[in-house]
């Protein structure tokens, strides 16, 4: 290869060329920081040194000596938001949104974050509106959907969650398996035993089960499908269809077991309608085998002594309790024992002393207040036993709930008490 006296030129010129660019550079960056206020850096050191009360203190003395800096409204904001003041945040967002000269990017960022402000705050219906207003950006739509679906659930709004899933799964590919408990959420309200509409509950179970089938094995879970059955079969039961209520009962008894103690007593009553106590009877003990459960004993306990006589009912509460003891679980037994005494009978003895009845007489009574007492007794130990429990956040409730009254977790409840659980 040939050497070319052209390029000892070319070469000093290249290397001349980029030492001016870097030292442009170089002095536009100094030029720049030093129009910076001094009070930007003494932030953003705060900001490094995790002091974020003095970083608020410092850059909103920037923002008075500059107010058109959209960068710094938008730190200043999140930082009184993260802060918990709310009102603050709000405040430098509207500022924002009620400059004529916004571009329409810092705009919508505005509005999501004035969103985000009335969100925090609980002003519900006010952060809607400020969703809704960003729900069809290219940025924040997504974003603005998933905030949707969270307010109008807390709202208990089911109809407009639904929608809202609906948009999201538009704009994404995602699984949003709470949708199956939003539809069943509007199958409950249907099926309201004071003002029942059959024709809603049907649509929204079977709206619910299409949801929970396009979930698939993957995402959709055993308590949707429990829940689908459960109202399925109190559905059945309004429309006069006990038989079919029954096979309802029966398949979430098949698979879901867990969940037999929240459909136990209804279950019972369906088979007594169909003539088929001694069948449903006889799986509620094979599934007591497999999953104790204190709500499932009582009502064992108590049908066995309605159809079979208190000897057989008392021979399974022995057998139940000494392989599965349990203060609830007896508890509920003496009181459904205390429940079959014949108080009509008893009534007139009770203000006469023992020694002046019979002695068969006197033996019931005696045998009936001995009961009485020892409910009492475990009543107050088992009390405080009688609870359903959020997995997630621990809070407590009398009854069971699909959602948690405390964390809005699905499914977070066990269809256990506490005693079962420990």
């Amino acid at each position: 290869m040939d050497f070319e006296p052209w390029w000892l030129i070319i070469v000093p010129l290249l290397f001349g060329l980029g030492w001016l660019a870097a030292r442009f550079d170089v002095r536009q960056v100094l030029s720049e920081s030093k129009n910076l206020p001094d009070s930007y850096f003494k932030g953003l050191n705060f900001l490094l040194n995790e002091q974020p009360d003095r970083a608020i203190e410092a850059f909103v003395e920037v923002v008075k000596l500059d107010p058109e800096t959209t960068e710094l409204h938008f730190a200043l904001g999140g930082l009184f938001r993260r802060r918990g003041e709310i009102e603050r945040a709000i405040r430098v967002h509207q500022s924002l949104l009620s400059r004529a000269d916004l571009p329409p990017a810092d705009r919508e960022m505005a509005q999501y974050e004035l969103a985000q402000d009335f969100l925090k705050a609980g002003l519900l219906d006010r952060a809607e509106l400020a969703f809704e207003a960003v729900s069809h950006t290219e940025r924040y739509a997504v974003l603005a959907a998933r905030a949707l679906i969270r307010i109008y659930e807390s709202e208990h709004d089911w109809p407009k969650a639904i929608t809202a899933v609906r948009r999201l799964r538009d704009l994404v590919d995602e699984p949003v398996p709470q949708l199956v408990h939003y539809q069943c959420e509007e199958a409950e309200m249907a099926l309201h035993p004071k003002a029942p509409q059959l024709d809603k509950a049907i649509q929204a179970l079977q709206e619910a089960q299409t949801a929970a089938r396009a979930l698939g094995a993957e995402h959709g879970s055993v308590a949707a499908q429990a829940r689908i059955l459960i109202l399925s079969a109190r559905l059945a039961t309004l429309q006069g269809q006990p038989d079919q209520a029954l096979s309802y009962y029966q398949e979430l008894i098949h698979i879901a077991p867990l969940y037999t103690g929240l459909i136990a007593k209804d279950f019972m009553q369906v088979a007594q309608t169909t003539g088929q106590v001694d069948l449903a009877l006889q799986r509620l003990q094979q599934v007591y085998s497999q999953q104790p459960s204190i709500d499932v004993f009582e009502v064992l306990f108590t049908n066995l002594r309605i159809h079979h006589g208190p000897e057989h009912a008392w021979s399974f509460a022995r057998d139940a309790l000494r392989a599965h003891p349990s203060l609830l679980a007896l508890e509920r037994m003496l009181e459904t024992e205390l429940s079959f005494a014949d108080l009509h009978e008893q009534q007139p003895l009770l203000g006469q002393p023992a020694e002046a009845l019979p002695t068969a007489q006197a033996a019931q009574l005696m045998m009936g207040q001995d009961l009485a007492l020892l409910k009492n007794a475990v009543y107050k130990q088992a009390k405080r036993l009688d609870r359903y429990a959020c997995e997630q956040c621990g809070f407590e409730a009398q009854r069971f709930y699909w959602q948690c009254p405390g964390c809005s977790t699905w499914e977070s409840y066990a269809p256990k008490r506490l005693e079962e659980l420990q």
